[in-house]
């Protein structure tokens, strides 16, 4: 009898092992961010095949949803999607009574929360207002402040309720480094609040408001590091994941760095961070296994508990394009192919942006002296803009202007003292090579830890920084430290140079708001200073002027100005070709001289 009761009671107790296990729910969270107008597996600029884009996550998203059901697949876009790409350009500003692809897009895949990013914000109100009322799902920013409200500019936060009876709550922000880049036009009546404390009361409200099962943070922030003021830090995604309370998922983005990884935060919880880089080529997964709870467990319409997270970045190469979405999408992929392959004028030569990084270069000089041309400064300024970039000898079209100037930058004017103008080469020439010791050395400042950052691409710092000139003749001393690197030998046209002199300086709008910091930590001008520095600000993006000179000119020769050098030239050509080898896995081709 002992026996029986025992295999009873045994079989009692796993039915009802499995019975809970049974009402176990799984869900799936995907986030995509940084798309950067990769919507179709054709890339506008180069005219050829692009890896992952939203044709197939659209493929991976339905085989989630097949698999374990649409109430349980759960799809995020965390912003940076308006901007990129020419079809983004085109819909942006050519043709703005038609919906906006990037909400034809969103809509199509039914996401069920967007987010917001910085490239999205420099798009101006009249794109990224008419964008957010064309989407069918909720926006959400918590910390995007009206000032004349004083509460936030769209949703802080979305709960998502679907069949499955799980309330997912979403809550957005941005990085807040918004006004150290961009013109105060494009978000004229906006804050951007610090992200901690908004964090905190976001989850404050969100816990006593809606109850939720699972608390999601969706930051368009990266994970450290950036700019940082007394104020608040451009990447904080880590920090709000550790010193905030309630989130069991971070999803971020921004610094374009494919992430998949677990924090503790101050309560000891557990907080999955994931990052799927950019370009949709990956998409970022939680997987949250969840239990109900008791009866009695069961606080504030709470009803589940999160028993399992795992997260996993998901390539999308393997996944084939979606043909439907394709053929959805056929006419207005067309119409920008012909936009885009208009013939504006020609070169004759092939220029690279990979020249740039080693001294004086045809491709960088060209945007200088149109700069120049455009302006009539005294001096330009300009960083590459492409790691790896170039555009071929002949015809040159709309396409290739975004392989030639990657933003959509307004150009500026700014008064700045030859000392400023030095010290703001100085410190961007630290940021870009190396103090040598020796001939062995490397010329340039690289970080093997760097190379699946697309914004870093094996340097240590962001090469978008990396500016040089044009209109003055300068040496960079690379056995020199930091503040005695750059020696500015004379004007262009053979006039002197003077440190006590008010100079005309060409730069784009992100560097002429402080972005980068070469302007402020660089040249010493206070932030709220910069913008009574600015002279003139063109109307339109820097893109547009560049493309109407080209286009004036008929045919060009874009060759290096060679008005700097690096130097002892007995280092550094050495050490720039070895340095070549690394990032670009080649030799210094024969008609470039490095000096």
């Amino acid at each position: 009898m002992y026996r029986i009761f025992i295999a009873l009671m045994t079989l009692i107790l796993s039915g009802s092992v499995a019975t809970a296990k049974s009402k176990d729910i799984i869900i799936k969270i995907v986030e995509t961010s940084d798309v950067h107008g990769s919507f179709f597996p054709y890339d506008f600029i180069t005219r050829k095949p692009k890896a992952g884009t939203m044709a197939r996550v659209s493929t991976f998203v339905n085989q989630l949803r097949r698999n374990h059901g649409t109430q349980n697949v759960y799809l995020l876009d965390n912003g940076d999607i308006l901007q990129g790409q020419p079809i983004s350009y085109y819909y942006n500003y050519l043709q703005p009574q038609k919906e906006n692809i990037a909400a034809s897009v969103v809509n199509y895949l039914k996401y069920d929360v967007s987010g917001v990013g910085n490239h999205d914000i420099e798009t101006g109100h009249a794109v990224y207002d008419k964008w957010i009322k064309e989407l069918q799902c909720p926006v959400v920013a918590a910390n995007i402040i009206d000032t004349e409200k004083n509460s936030p500019y769209i949703l802080p936060y979305y709960t998502i309720r679907k069949e499955n009876g799980v309330k997912v709550a979403v809550i957005g922000m941005l990085t807040p480094a918004i006004p150290n880049w961009l013109e105060e036009e494009l978000w004229k009546g906006l804050r951007f609040d610090e992200m901690i404390n908004t964090a905190k009361k976001a989850v404050a409200e969100v816990k006593t408001k809606e109850q939720p099962d699972v608390v999601v943070g969706l930051f368009h922030s990266g994970w450290d590091g950036g700019i940082t003021t007394p104020t608040y830090m451009e990447d904080a995604s880590k920090r709000v994941a550790e010193e905030v309370s309630g989130f069991d998922v971070v999803f971020f983005g921004h610094d374009h760095k494919p992430r998949n990884i677990s924090v503790t935060n101050i309560d000891g919880k557990e907080v999955l961070c994931l990052d799927p880089a950019n370009n949709a080529q990956y998409a970022a997964v939680a997987t949250l296994t969840l239990r109900p709870l008791k009866k009695k467990a069961a606080k504030n319409g709470k009803r589940y508990e999160i028993i399992v997270k795992e997260g996993t970045l998901e390539d999308m190469t393997p996944y084939e394009v979606d043909e439907k979405y394709m053929a959805h999408f056929e006419n207005h992929i067309n119409e920008v192919k012909n936009w885009a392959n208009r013939k504006i004028g020609s070169f004759k030569n092939t220029i690279s942006t990979k020249d740039c990084f080693f001294g004086s270069s045809a491709f960088n000089d060209l945007i200088l002296n149109l700069e120049l041309q455009i302006t009539h400064a005294d001096i330009a300024f300009n960083a590459p803009l492409g790691f790896n970039s170039s555009i071929k000898a002949g015809a040159i079209t709309v396409a290739d202007m975004f392989n030639l100037y990657k933003y959509e930058n307004q150009l500026y004017v700014m008064k700045l003292t030859g000392k400023e103008i030095k010290d703001y080469l100085e410190m961007s020439y630290n940021l870009w090579v190396n103090t040598m010791q020796s001939a062995d050395d490397h010329l340039l400042l690289l970080q093997e830890d760097t190379r699946d950052d697309s914004q870093r691409m094996g340097f240590k710092n962001l090469s978008f920084n990396f500016d040089s000139a044009a209109g003055i003749d300068y040496e960079v001393d690379v056995t020199k430290p930091y503040g005695e690197k750059v020696r500015i030998l004379r004007m262009s046209n053979g006039e002197p140079f003077d440190e006590t002199k008010w100079y005309a300086v060409a730069v784009n709008s992100y560097r002429g708001n402080g972005g980068g910091e070469l302007l402020t930590k660089g040249a010493g001008i206070p932030q709220d200073e910069l913008k009574g520095r600015i002279t003139w600000r063109s109307e339109k993006d820097q893109r547009f002027y560049l493309m109407e000179e080209i286009e004036k000119a008929g045919e060009l020769n874009p060759q290096p100005n060679n008005n700097w050098k690096f130097v002892p030239t007995e280092w550094t050509e050495k050490a720039a070709k070895r340095d070549r080898k690394i990032l670009f896995g080649e030799e210094t081709p024969n008609n470039i001289i490095i000096r």
